[in-house]
């Protein structure tokens, strides 16, 4: 079956098991979904969910046992620059400068050193870390961290960014800080992009749509699109009775 041309990425029918010495754990169970091109699509679900499972299936970094995932109608057979990852850690490069860190990827494809501190440039003003270009990654906060991380996926030009709980470790303050942060890169410079979260609020504040995921084994249980105008207020009536549905179709507490 052709995909539709508006759909970036798909997972059709996906399914996956780790084996261990004891037993077999059924992480994802025929798990179908469509992703619009520049759709930016939430992953919501309790731990144990196969929420980062999926979206490292996305990623091309681990393969599905049955079904597969598309990118413009061409299966994924592994990594590649098309799609860039956000990862829960930092995994940034303790030896190198927030504008080495930022532009590795853009080195490693080739780009002059000119071009590619330009591009790299673009982005740390963008996540708001102007100043802090040869600064070291032991001397900024996690918050700063993220940031880099942010700027670096972002700046290497995927047409898929994929985002597996970035903020998750943050503070309260800094974690609102951040939502916001990759809304504003986003408005500027659209992609298409899959963020995986536990926390129904970060979902709604952020996601186009809500994918709801149950457990065990992971599942898309249902589908939240989201009407309310970016930017969003968490007091919005609107926010709040989004809130309490999706809440109540969820397996987590508020």
């Amino acid at each position: 079956m052709a995909q539709r041309p508006d759909i970036k990425i798909e997972c059709r029918n996906i399914s996956k098991m780790f084996l261990t010495e004891q037993y077999t754990i059924n992480v994802l169970d025929d798990v179908s979904l469509q992703v619009q091109k520049n759709e930016f699509v939430v992953v919501l679900g309790p731990g144990q969910c196969g929420k980062t499972t999926l979206l490292n299936c996305m990623a091309g970094i681990i393969m599905p046992d049955e079904g597969k995932v598309l990118m413009d109608g061409r299966e994924v057979t592994g990594p590649g620059p098309d799609r860039g990852v956000v990862f829960q850690q930092y995994a940034l490069f303790p030896w190198k400068t927030v504008m080495d860190n930022v532009s590795f990827g853009l080195y490693i494809k080739g780009v002059d050193k000119p071009k590619r501190n330009e591009t790299a440039q673009k982005y740390i003003d963008l996540v708001g870390l102007q100043g802090f270009e040869k600064s070291y990654p032991h001397q900024l906060s996690g918050g700063m961290k993220q940031r880099v991380g942010l700027a670096r996926a972002w700046a290497n030009g995927p047409d898929v960014l994929l985002m597996d709980e970035p903020f998750g470790a943050l503070d309260a303050q800094t974690r609102y800080a951040m939502e916001k942060e990759t809304l504003s890169i986003w408005e500027k410079d659209k992609r298409t992009v899959v963020f995986v979260t536990n926390n129904v609020e970060e979902a709604i504040y952020l996601g186009d749509r809500v994918v709801v995921m149950s457990c065990m084994p992971g599942h898309v249980k249902s589908q939240y699109p989201i009407d309310i105008p970016k930017p969003r207020e968490y007091t919005d009536p609107r926010f709040l009775e989004m809130r309490r549905k999706i809440s109540n179709d969820t397996e987590l507490s508020l």
